[in-house]
């Protein structure tokens, strides 16, 4: 019986030590997820300085986050975990791609494929909300709207091609309809602020046209 003992004792100091660690990975992951969000927060605003700052924070945490998980596959391999690191690449990549930088690597990120891949496709979708404050702009930079756009739906065209099962990328296929519908809107949204540009240009040059300016 000394024996049944010991191994219980064993097992539940285990269990106690993964348990730790669990609770540990989710406050830790809801932690990175609020620092992805300030570092997209102040890209929105163009803050860069402080953007660069909360992305270092996020990769400390996400640093931090895997080395909770390190000893335990399935807690770094749950939802909670990819999802925070999926941020990470969020983050980064929306930074990257508003900035104009090279985009930064699943290698360089220290992700899954599967995170970063849909954390690409996220990225996507918040570079709507960038464009419409161009376009909500007087001096709207309609060039710049367009680039971002067109990385929008550079993303789109690779995304589509990764026919694979949800259990291997991670439920990207729904996040893929997801970006195509933001793009789709995103698209008549330039569009009809293009011709309103050029409608206003027309009218300027009738107007000196009529006044003789």
């Amino acid at each position: 019986m000394s024996s049944l003992d010991t191994l219980s004792e064993s097992i539940r100091a285990g269990f106690v030590a993964k348990t730790a660690a669990r609770d540990a990975a989710i406050s830790r992951s809801r932690e990175l997820i609020r620092h992805c969000a300030e570092s997209i927060r102040a890209t929105h605003r163009r803050e860069w300085d402080n953007a660069q700052a909360k992305l270092a924070t996020a990769q400390a945490a996400a640093d931090e986050l895997r080395a909770v998980v390190s000893d335990y596959a399935d807690l770094y391999y749950s939802g909670y975990t990819q999802d925070a690191l999926k941020e990470v690449v969020e983050a980064f990549v929306t930074y990257a791609i508003i900035r104009g930088e090279d985009l930064p690597t699943p290698e360089s990120l220290k992700v899954e494929y599967a995170a970063y891949i849909n954390g690409m496709a996220e990225a996507a979708t918040e570079l709507r909300r960038f464009i419409l404050d161009i376009l909500r702009r007087e001096d709207a930079d309609i060039a710049e709207a367009e680039r971002l756009l067109n990385w929008m739906d550079a993303i789109y065209d690779q995304l589509v091609t990764f026919d694979f099962p949800d259990a291997i990328t991670g439920d990207l296929r729904r996040r893929t309809d997801v970006v195509r519908g933001v793009l789709e809107r995103t698209r008549g949204d330039l569009t009809t602020t293009l011709q309103q540009h050029r409608l206003q240009a027309a009218l300027k040059r009738f107007e000196g046209r009529v006044t003789g300016e």
